[in-house]
């Protein structure tokens, strides 16, 4: 015995494809025998092995340190095979991660010199001895195993019916064994490269992230060596048999650097589990030698790897380690590992014991070991059994386990026996594994040869068997249509499928049957008609060469060329056969086939192609079935079944239309006979309206406006040509132009006069017919690239796209350089870009001349204002009239002083403009100023508010009265002032001053002014450098223009301004970037505030029946509704207790649920609004609730199936305690399990909130139809026990508990309904507006999906261009309103205290109404003037306070109020009845008395909004009771839209307020919140739930001084609805100011001026 450590050698390979590709660096070092690792990571942490062998193979070949594969095979290789011929058993086994090189170092490439791995060169080496050994007396056999072991099982790679996992057993002498498993004698190396070859290609290998060929299974290539020596003396023949393991492990892997996925992971589990195991070994092997006394258990058994080499590892054997290494420093990791498993293996010793004449020595104890078997049956009573076998087996030496088996009929009468008796099965199944031991090793050298060839003659049969051939060589399997034999061949109906098998009859008999046949078919078949034994096929070789005959089985379906035949057949070559239904061949003989040719054909044989179509036609011909015929007989069959059955369904639809027009009649009789027709009346002519001559003016007015309306005809634009608009972004996206396109509206007003090329042929005709500004639909350009901006037509936007498509077409073809070249930008040859100038317009300024009327110098301060109505900056510019030879004043130097312009005003030429400014917009009357803020006609939003219409009248009016003392002058000024005569020549002075708060974005500003009539005659100053700091720009250009005074200049500088153009040079690009915002939406730059919840759509309902709904007309009123929603509960106490609600989130009416899972539930809903003789709730029709969700958002469009209509368990009016209000409440059932939804049924994930809408369908008093109430329901789910607190707001933690937790549990809902009048169907206004225009926004085009979500601008476009006119519009007014306020503070300082007859004159004349030259009017006193001025100026001021601007920008809510009045000097407190009203002010009607005090006069009284419910008066309810009592009960029919409120997020003003209240006469603090248009009423500070609210844009604001003085209290003010007054106390005077300014801006800003004119006026004094 002799013990020896085990040989270790590491070898390191080169970088493979992946390392380079990642830049890895080597980190593995070797000097001699020492190999060094060096961590990426820390440079100086090294660590250093001692092997046996350390091979350098990281390098070229040409290093002298490079280790060749024939190195590793001497070093290792040649030595194993020297221990091997000495006796020893030998493994050899490499070791490594994937990819490492175990498999290159065993086996090498074997058909590349110079690159074969140790085991073939062994192999090679070993025969090479084999021949050169010139002993005679020696002779050498040699066998072979090949096997894997894959997954934990193991698998034969030589023997082809081993097919399963053999098993691994254990024999008490011999250790772990593989059963079943081929040992292949071999006598030439070239045997065991076959061999080798045939394993290899059944191994199971798998591509990885880290190596392409990974092995994923250990490989172990056996060599049994045996040596013969034969003693001629001794007659005695000694043997030593070596056993030579040559393994290749799998590598070890890690699953995220390979990739591993479903089997591969699996696959590099069972490979690391079995490598573990290996290590587990090694290091216990290891301890074992370090502890001599006691030794640790091995666990060899733990994987199927270890228990087979265990004689390798620890045994009689010789071993040695290859650890293959990776130089990456990507797997320093698996490398130190490997590293420092080769070290635990260095330590291992294995006992190798020579194996001489082992089979001797194993045969005597394998005898032992029967006989003790045998004593063991003996012992337990079944010797017999012994006998037996050895009677059945004639007493061989060897009795096989297959003769036991073939015999085992004859002692089943034995079972019985075996099975009583205990351990007998046991001692059987031993006694059979040693017998068959013992004839393995008996076993002759020529009988294991035979065997040998027997198993490669049964591998070949069975290949043959299964339709597959191998050449003689054994080179190439595959399928071969064979030279001499006979085969079948099959056809199928599918020509893919057919001649895809092929079945060979071999000489002699070939059967063909089932695969349950009693005895064993050749050819296998199955389906119906296929017998058992179905028939043969007979090879014979005769004088006529080879024959087949085809003999069918009784009772067999068997049809050759489509005949049944029942005798044997003699086939010929290309005979079709036919077995059973199904089963269809073409019979081949090559040699027949070859013969058949020379000769001529045969008549059987078919000159169409035989495939299976042609043998089915064959076999029904043959069967005398005519095809055609039988299908004309089915057709026929057919048409008459078609035929009958027609005419049964016209007799059955005849007598249904019968049946129907009889019911038809008996209805029309019902129908005559309830309502019998009216005899026919002639229709009386109509009487024609006598109209005044105003009213015909106002109705021509209303025509043409309405002529010039433009809402429907946009939209159709804006829908029409949205697909247009994407398709241009889409391939600017695409082409990456940098330009973005987008809808803009574009109308003729002064600050944005429209260009001539934006305007239609069609306009320009009809610009002088239109009497209202036109707006048009253009496309706003944005070139990004070159920070300019243009506007397109619709038509020029579709003539550029034509081209956009043509450059997209061919962009494929054109470099990208030339596609970006910049001069084809410049030169407008690219579509996407337009020639932009140097200068880009900043804005607009105003100047009037009206100062020039009386000549007085005047400096304006305008501001400068942008198309889209943004102030840019502001102008200084001075006017006054001077003498002819006055010359400038010195400004200094760089002073540009002009000479003087003369100017020429035609009368002709200026009608013919005024005409033309009135068409678009122009026009110094207020009609015109109206339209320029009307785009759309007001129908569809005329119940939001006052119409704009009459507010534009107000406003024009207030103009007109600020031009009503230049008016009067329009008379006596030709005869007064003596500069302004007619004929005489006029001069004055323009001087443009000074420009400041211009951006820094316009380099170089500049400024020119025009008369406007006169844009060819325009006056323009030098480019000044401006930088945005330091002081305004200094242009001081002075301007003299000389005038002849004319009718149409004195008109001109009455009425009509100076423009005033800044340009600038641009010189910031202004857009983002395309890629991240491609065209986002051209709207203001706003804050961002919370993220508000989308308003949902109703829910459908489920029981009503689906009603149309009537177009709305006129609005008849408007309420405010607040509705509570609560959610309730069923306690263990049987009471329903309202939810849990958390307000944490900051905004009104928003709230989440807290639920419990699994209670039951009720909804509650309680409706809150104002007393009104219109709002009266009949019935709750249906409460319904769905769309579940996790989101806010809900996909309206998609049919929810959830939806589930409640049931109602009560309804009706509630009337608490100390509140007016009206309150109806109602409450349904809801079994959430009902909408089998998971949302509902589980507790609701952290972080996640569940979303539901509800909608109530209600019944109201005098609708056609119910009205819907829908609101969007949060809600979270919790577990059955969980505690929920009253609130989870940490600011009601610290609360002073006076609120009860009910009060909050709800969640609050802001709605306004609207009763309006049935529309009048024939209309053509309403006809037109309910016409469908195709809406193409939705429509695809081609690279939508790169705009990120943009859309074309659509109806929304419209209402800001409402706004950005309104804004224009407010602006133009606001600079009129300036210069006359400048003029008229400039003549009170200049006109001297003696000149009272101008004083006198001017007073009267702004005393004066304006009044259309139309109307004569009758001289009356000056009281009666100033009178009637009050009543008119009263109406017109309530008319513009009580305005509100559109809801969307701004809600600004005024009301006449006394200090209104007495600002424009108006004493209208006169009458006794106005103070007595003061006087008798309660809390009840506050804001009554308030109104009535003003107004004493009631022509004079305020018009209350009509787009609102008035309520009575206590006064005329008894007088309206009375009359209604006496006249017919109303029967109007209203259509009901009720529209929930979004919330907005800005908060104008918050804090505590008293209330009066009417019931106590007492104050009562509250906790106000402003948000507007609505003012929101708490109870505490920390109340969560709105109590109250008020509508600011239907409430009026009044504030009186002498109220306060009169009821003794201070700091009040009140507001009144269309309903009651509220009388409102602050804590002191700032306070009371700011909620002023709060609730009503203007009002605010009125009371002020007011108090400093007062302050003012005492200082005077």
């Amino acid at each position: 015995m002799a013990g020896a450590s085990v040989k270790v050698a590491v070898r390191v390979r080169p970088f493979n494809s992946r390392e380079i590709g990642k830049e890895s660096k080597c980190i593995i070092q070797m000097s001699g025998n020492t190999t060094t690792i060096i961590n990426p990571k820390q440079a100086k942490d090294n660590k250093s092995f001692n092997f046996d062998y350390s091979y350098w193979s990281h390098t070229s070949p040409e290093d002298i340190n490079f280790a060749s594969q024939l190195q590793v095979y001497k070093d290792i290789g040649e030595e194993m095979l020297l221990h091997a011929f000495e006796g020893y058993n030998v493994c050899i086994f490499a070791y490594g991660q994937t990819g490492a090189g175990k498999s290159y170092t065993m086996m090498g490439k074997q058909d590349v010199k110079d690159q074969q791995g140790i085991i073939p060169l062994l192999c090679e080496d070993l025969f090479t001895k084999f021949n050169d050994n010139a002993d005679n007396s020696m002779s050498y056999s040699v066998e072979v195993s090949y096997m894997e072991i894959y997954c934990e099982r193991v698998r034969d790679l030589l023997n082809p019916k081993n097919k399963g996992n053999l098993r691994v057993r254990e024999h008490p002498l011999m250790g772990p064994y593989v059963e079943d498993l081929s040992k292949l004698a071999v006598t030439a190396y070239n045997d065991i490269q076959d061999l080798m070859d045939s394993g290899n290609k059944a191994r199971t290998v798998a591509a990885t992230n880290m190596n392409e060929t990974s092995s994923r299974s250990h490989a172990v290539f056996n060599i049994i060596f045996t040596q013969k020596r034969y003693d001629a003396e001794t007659d005695n023949t000694s043997e030593k048999v070596s056993k030579i393991s040559l393994v290749d492990l799998a590598g070890s892997e890690r699953a995220d650097s390979t990739g591993a996925k479903g089997t591969r992971l699996k696959e590099g589990a069972n490979i690391n589990k079995s490598l573990t195991t290996l290590g587990k070994v090694i290091s216990a092997l290891a301890e074992n030698k370090k502890k001599k006394k006691v030794e640790s258990f091995i666990p060899y058994r733990d994987s199927v790897l270890t228990w087979l080499l265990r004689e390798n590892l620890g045994g009689n054997s010789r071993t040695a380690m290859v650890a293959a290494l990776s130089p990456a420093d990507i797997n320093y990791d698996e490398t130190l590992s490997t590293l420092r498993y080769a070290d635990r293996a260095k330590q291992i010793r294995c006992n190798a014991v020579i194996n001489e004449d082992p089979n001797n020595r194993l045969v005597r104890e394998l005898k032992e070991e029967v006989s003790r078997l045998k004593d063991l049956l003996f012992a337990q009573g079944l010797g017999d059994i012994i006998e037996m076998t050895n009677a059945m087996t004639g007493m061989s030496p060897s009795p096989s386990l297959s003769a036991l088996s073939s015999r085992a009929g004859s002692i089943a009468s034995l079972h019985d026996r075996i099975m009583f008796s205990p351990g007998s099965e046991e001692a059987i199944e031993r006694l059979k594994e040693t017998e068959k031991i013992i004839a393995e090793l008996n076993e002759t050298w020529e009988e294991k040869l035979r065997r040998t060839e027997a198993i490669r003659m049964e591998r070949e049969a069975l290949l043959a068997e299964m339709g597959v051939a191998m050449r003689e060589d054994g080179g190439t399997v595959g399928v071969f249509s064979p030279k001499k034999t006979p085969h079948l061949v099959n056809l199928n109906e599918d020509p893919l499928m057919s001649e895809c098998l092929l079945y060979y009859i071999k000489d002699g008999i070939t059967r063909v049957g089932r695969v349950d046949a009693s005895s064993r078919q050749d050819i296998v078949l199955s389906g119906h008609f296929i017998k058992d034994e179905h028939c043969t096929f007979t090879s014979s070789t005769g004088p006529m060469g080879e024959t087949v005959v085809l003999e069918p089985c009784e009772g067999a379906e068997t049809y050759v060329n489509g005949k049944l035949v029942t005798e044997p057949t003699v086939l010929k070559s290309g005979n079709r056969i036919i077995l059973g239904k199904s089963h269809v061949f073409r019979f081949n003989h090559p040699v027949q086939a070859r013969a058949e040719r020379e000769r001529t054909p045969c008549a059987e044989t078919p000159a169409e192609p035989v495939d299976w179509a042609f043998a089915q036609r064959e076999l029904l011909d043959k069967q005398g079935i005519d095809m055609k015929q039988e299908m004309e007989q089915r057709l026929q069959e057919l048409e008459d079944q078609y035929r009958k059955e027609r005419e049964e369904a016209n007799n059955l639809l005849e007598q249904q239309r019968l049946d129907y027009e009889s019911k038809l009649e008996a209805l029309q009789k019902q129908v005559d006979s309830y309502y019998p027709e009216a005899p026919d009346e002639e229709e009386e002519p109509e009487e024609e309206v006598q109209w005044t001559e105003r009213e015909r003016e106002l109705a021509v007015w209303s025509f043409r406006k309405w002529r010039c309306y433009q809402f429907t005809s946009l939209r159709d634009l804006l829908w029409g040509n949205a697909i247009f608009l994407k398709e241009a972004n889409a391939i600017s996206v695409e082409l990456k132009k940098k330009v973005q396109f987008q809808f803009v509206l574009l109308t003729d007003t002064l600050y944005s006069p429209l260009p001539p090329d934006l305007l239609p042929p069609e306009a320009t005709k009809d610009r002088e017919k239109r009497h209202f500004p036109r707006t048009i639909v253009a496309v706003e350009v944005q070139d990004q690239k070159n920070g300019a901006t243009h506007y397109w037509t619709l038509q020029k936007l579709r003539q550029r796209l034509d081209l956009m498509r043509e450059m997209y077409d061919r962009a494929a073809d054109v470099p990208n350089n030339t596609t970006e070249d910049s001069e084809n930008v410049m030169t407008g040859g690219d579509p996407f870009y337009d020639r932009f100038p140097w200068f880009r317009l900043v804005g607009r300024a105003f100047v009037y001349l009206s100062n020039l009327l009386y000549p007085v110098p005047l400096v304006h301060r305008v501001a400068i204002v942008s198309e889209k109505g943004e102030v840019k900056g502001f102008l200084r510019v001075a006017v006054q009239a001077i003498s002819a030879d006055e010359e400038a004043p010195d400004y200094g130097s760089g002073v540009r002083q002009s000479g003087t312009a003369k100017i020429s005003f035609e009368d002709q030429q200026y009608e013919k403009f005024q005409s033309e400014s009135c068409s678009v917009g122009l026009s110094r009357t207020g009609i015109s100023q109206e339209e320029l803020r009307i785009v759309e006609g007001e129908g569809q939003n005329a119940e939001l508010g006052p119409s704009a219409d009459e507010v534009n009248n107000n406003t024009c009016a207030e103009n007109n009265l600020l031009e009503s003392p230049l008016k009067s002058l329009d008379g006596p000024l030709d005869t007064t002032l003596e500069h302004l005569k007619i004929g005489n020549v006029f001069t004055f002075r323009v001087t443009v001053l000074q420009a400041s708060s211009i951006s820094a974005e316009y380099a170089d500003i500049f400024c020119q002014f025009n008369f406007i009539h006169r844009h060819d005659e325009a006056f323009s100053t030098e480019p000044l450098k401006n930088t945005g700091r330091g002081p305004p720009l200094g242009f001081y250009h002075v301007q003299n223009i000389a005038v002849e005074v004319t009718k149409s200049f004195v008109d001109y500088i009455k009425t009509q301004p100076i423009v005033f153009e800044v340009f600038g040079h641009y010189q910031k690009q202004p857009f983002l970037p395309l890629c991240k915002d491609v065209i986002s939406p051209l709207r203001p730059c706003r804050r961002q505030f919370p993220r508000v919840m989308p308003l949902s759509k109703p829910v459908p309902a489920t029981k009503l029946t689906a009603m149309t709904r009537p177009q709305a007309g006129p609005c008849h009123c408007k309420y405010d509704l607040m509705v509570f929603f609560e959610i309730c509960e069923l306690e263990a106490t049987g009471d329903y207790i309202p939810a849990v609600v958390d307000h944490r989130g900051g905004m009104p009416c928003h709230g989440t649920f807290l639920l419990h899972q699994g209670l039951q539930r009720r909804i509650s809903i309680t409706i809150v609004h104002e007393s009104g003789g219109d709002m009266e709730w009949k019935d709750i029709r249906e409460l319904v609730v769905g769309r579940l969700r996790n989101t806010p958002e809900a996909d309206e469009t998609i049919i929810d199936p959830n939806i589930l209509s409640l049931n109602i368990l009560s309804a009706g009016y509630v009337r608490p305690m100390q509140d007016d209000r009206t309150f109806y409440r109602f409450e349904a059932a809801w079994d959430s399990s009902m909408h089998n939804s998971l949302l509902l049924n589980r507790v609701t994930p952290y972080g996640e909130k569940i979303y539901m809408t509800l909608s109530a369908y209600l019944e109201m008093e005098n609708c056609l139809q119910p009205a819907i109430i829908t609101k969007d329901i949060c809600m979270v789910f919790y577990s059955r026990d969980t505690k929920l607190s009253a609130s989870r707001s940490i600011r009601n933690l610290f609360g002073t508990g006076s609120l009860r937790a009910a009060d909050g549990n709800r969640v609050t809902g802001v709605y306004e309904v609207s009763l309006c009048n049935l529309a009048d169907a024939g209309s053509p206004g309403m006809q037109r507006r309910r016409r469908r225009v195709l809406d193409t926004s939705v429509a695809y085009v081609r690279g939508e999906e790169n705009l990120a979500g943009w859309r074309p601008r659509s109806d929304s476009l419209i209402l800001d261009h409402q706004w950005e006119l309104e804004k224009l519009s407010l602006l133009q007014d606001v600079e009129k309103t300036k210069h006359y306020l400048l003029l008229r503070e400039k003549l009170e300082s200049t006109l001297l205290m003696g000149q009272d007859s101008l004083q006198t004159r001017i007073t009267e004349e702004l005393s004066e109404s304006p009044q259309p030259p139309e109307v004569d009017h009758e001289v009356s006193s000056s009281s009666e003037i100033i009178t009637e001025r009050q009543r008119e100026l009263a109406a017109k001021c309530l008319r513009l306070l009580t305005h509100s601007f559109n809801r969307e920008y701004s809600h600004v809510c005024v009301s006449a109020s006394e200090s209104k009045i007495s600002e424009m000097s108006i004493t209208m407190l006169r009458d006794s009845a106005s103070i007595s009203a003061l006087n008798t002010i309660t809390p009840s009607s506050t804001c009554p008395s308030l109104v009535d005090g003003c107004y004493g006069n009631p022509e004079l009284r305020p018009p209350m909004p009509r787009s609102r419910a008035v309520s009575p008066s206590p006064d005329t309810q008894e007088k309206s009771i009375n009359q209604t009592s006496e006249t017919k009960p109303r029967t109007r029919k209203f259509v009901p839209d009720i529209q929930e409120i979004r919330v907005s997020p800005i908060v104008s003003k918050k804090g505590y307020l008293h209330f009066l209240e009417p019931q106590t006469n007492g104050w009562v603090k509250r906790y106000v919140v402003v948000r507007r248009p609505y003012v929101y009423i708490y109870n505490t500070e920390r109340d969560s739930v709105e109590r109250a609210i008020l509508n600011l844009s239907s409430a009026q604001v009044e504030y009186s001084e002498d109220q306060q003085a009169m009821l003794k209290t201070p700091y009040t003010f009140a507001v009144c609805t269309e309903h009651r007054g509220i009388l409102l106390q602050a804590t002191n005077d700032k306070e009371m100011h700011d909620w002023l300014y709060a609730f009503n801006p203007l009002l605010a800003g009125t009371i002020r001026s007011k108090l400093s004119r007062r302050r003012a006026g005492q200082m005077r004094m």
